[in-house]
């Protein structure tokens, strides 16, 4: 994750608290989250890829297969 995208909505956070925000700033804010959230989104799915599940008879599958199967 890009260290200037987290630095400027650090940044963005901490004038909220103490001055507010303008609305070039609060628009400036979502967009940032919504990348941010998109990345962590990736992250974790890239990382469920590589997670297996054993089931009862003792196979294992990807744990997104496994999942899917519950439904």
């Amino acid at each position: 994750m890009e260290q200037n995208l987290l630095r400027r909505i650090n940044e963005l956070a901490k004038k909220k608290k103490t001055v507010g925000l303008t609305a070039e700033e609060q628009a400036e804010q979502k967009k940032l989250y919504k990348i941010y959230l998109g990345e962590i989104r990736q992250q974790f799915s890239a990382t469920l890829d590589n997670v297996s599940v054993e089931e009862k008879d003792g196979t294992v599958v990807p744990f997104k297969q496994a999942y899917k199967k519950k439904k």
